[in-house]
């Protein structure tokens, strides 16, 4: 897909990969939409980012999701790309797993990517096409100790993403999943449960890579096209 001119949403574009996402594609040509909870961290970017336009979401209350999608409809008229990116960890062995914050973190990783389908589909049907790129996790091919929670959510996506894949294809939306590695973000201080997973404690000198690659590589997707790409 062509990324010039497009129109493109991105959650979780606060910091992290979201944000380097955001750059990377309004670089590129691309009007982006800006989704993300803190409003003046928003209202900052939108007057540095080239072309994009802010709208404070909570991908937890639908009611936000509904309303990120109607603002850049009546904004910008159209809806090209939907790049779900907000998320959350959850670090604990399987037996200490708190099922609230298990709860959460599916309300966030699972229930509101599929609300944001949900919303931008009839959208980019009636307009002959568009992408949406759920941003997955490389935990998704693995088995990893203290993160079967986080990685439940996104073998899940995995599902939800390659099977709406072969739903949509009649209808010109293509559907797509990336599956970052470990990647230079705020994630492990954010995260529910252990601050860091053993992975990351029992492996010091891992490769991490930054943000604006993984964003390269995530701009180099939507291009192709690719129904699963990783770093």
């Amino acid at each position: 897909m062509n990324i010039k001119n497009s129109v493109v949403i991105v959650t979780g574009a606060s910091m992290g990969i979201g944000l380097a996402v955001a750059r990377e594609l309004s670089s590129r040509g691309a009007k982006v939409v800006l989704a993300a909870r803190s409003a003046e961290t928003l209202a900052k970017l939108e007057k540095e980012i080239p072309s994009s336009f802010a709208v404070p979401t909570d991908m937890r209350k639908p009611e936000d999701i509904k309303n990120l999608i109607e603002k850049t409809k009546e904004k910008f008229g159209r809806i090209d790309i939907l790049i779900n990116n907000a998320g959350q960890g959850l670090f604990a062995p399987v037996e200490e797993i708190n099922i609230d914050d298990y709860t959460a973190i599916m309300e966030l990783n699972v229930f509101a990517v599929v609300r944001a389908m949900q919303a931008v589909i009839p959208i980019m049907r009636k307009q002959g096409g568009g992408m949406i790129l759920n941003v997955s996790s490389m935990v998704s091919k693995n088995y990893f100790p203290e993160m079967a929670a986080y990685s439940s959510t996104k073998y899940a996506l995995n599902a939800i993403t390659l099977t709406a894949r072969k739903e949509l294809e009649k209808d010109h939306i293509v559907v797509s999943a990336f599956h970052p590695k470990m990647t230079a973000t705020d994630f492990g201080k954010n995260t529910r449960g252990e601050k860091y997973s053993s992975l990351q404690r029992d492996n010091p000198d891992m490769i991490v890579d930054t943000s604006e690659a993984v964003a390269k590589a995530i701009a180099e997707q939507i291009e192709s096209e690719a129904a699963e790409a990783m770093m």
